[in-house]
């Protein structure tokens, strides 16, 4: 919904203290994101992002600890089952940390998605009583996980010291590549969470969707596995090419630039039609919530 201000000529002064009358009004069919107006609550999102973060870590034994526990033990046993009994290559690297450079762009992805999906649902009470824009929720929601990322990337610059994988310009790309995380996992989680509301299963749905979109993605094994004449399948996953983006800037490796641009026109693709279809849904959250 989007506020429209009308001047009304037969309201007196002392109608409620005010001569203007704001009449906030929904706004039918498809229509853009209002830039504009997400700028004017920019606050609100910042005091969502803090609410989430201190409920993530309030009354925790271990804290932020956490955060580096999930994808350290993910990558341990992925070393042991992937790396070592089944022996799938690592592109000549030492496959913790092949797969640990994969492990942190996609649980945050991950993550973000499971808990933009569910955010609307859990913030209801918010939702039907006051008007905001309905998408600083799973914004934020998403926002959230940056911490758990930059205290899980300081695991990794160690465990590059630790296998000697020196640094190297590319790594000056690895912020881009954060944003092109972001921006997808903004479109996925956004549609995700417009459609939870409607239809409550999709709570159900989201995290074996996120368990087999893992597998479909390069994560535990090389894009280089599969026969090149069918890898462009693979990079119509848009984390795919991302994903093989972060282990060139942390294993100081040549990028793909075409796999990058696949899996990048993916995510646009996915990013335009999740908030188009939020946008366009919004207005029935309070009602059906």
């Amino acid at each position: 919904m989007q506020g429209k201000t009308e001047q009304n000529s037969e309201l007196s002064d002392d109608y409620f203290g005010h001569e203007h009358l704001t009449v906030i009004k929904p706004s039918r069919g498809w229509r853009a994101l209002n830039l504009k107006e997400l700028w004017a609550y920019r606050e609100l999102f910042y005091v969502l992002v803090q609410r989430d973060i201190k409920v993530r870590y309030k009354q925790t034994v271990l804290g932020v600890v956490w955060a580096v526990l999930q994808p350290v033990l993910t990558m341990v046993i992925f070393t042991v089952i992937f790396g070592g009994l089944a022996k799938i290559p690592s592109d000549g690297y030492p496959y913790a940390i092949f797969v640990f450079a994969a492990l942190l762009p996609w649980t945050f992805f991950a993550n973000a998605v499971s808990t933009s999906s569910v955010s609307l649902v859990n913030s209801a009470n918010m939702v039907s009583k006051v008007y905001f824009p309905r998408i600083i929720i799973p914004l934020s929601s998403i926002g959230s996980g940056l911490v758990d990322l930059m205290i899980s990337t300081l695991v990794l610059f160690a465990l590059m010291l630790w296998y000697g994988v020196g640094w190297s310009a590319n790594l000056l790309l690895a912020p881009v590549l954060l944003l092109a995380v972001i921006f997808t996992a903004l479109g996925v989680g956004t549609l995700l969470s417009a459609l939870t509301v409607a239809y409550r299963d999709f709570r159900f749905v989201v995290p074996f969707l996120v368990q087999i979109w893992m597998y479909a993605t390069p994560v535990v094994y090389p894009a280089s596995l599969v026969p090149e004449k069918w890898q462009w399948l693979v990079f119509l996953n848009p984390m795919a090419g991302i994903i093989e983006a972060f282990r060139s800037a942390f294993l100081d490796r040549p990028f793909d630039l075409g796999s990058i641009g696949i899996s990048f026109c993916v995510s646009v693709v996915f990013f335009i039609w999740g908030i188009a279809y939020f946008e366009r849904v919004e207005r029935r959250f309070a009602d059906i919530i």
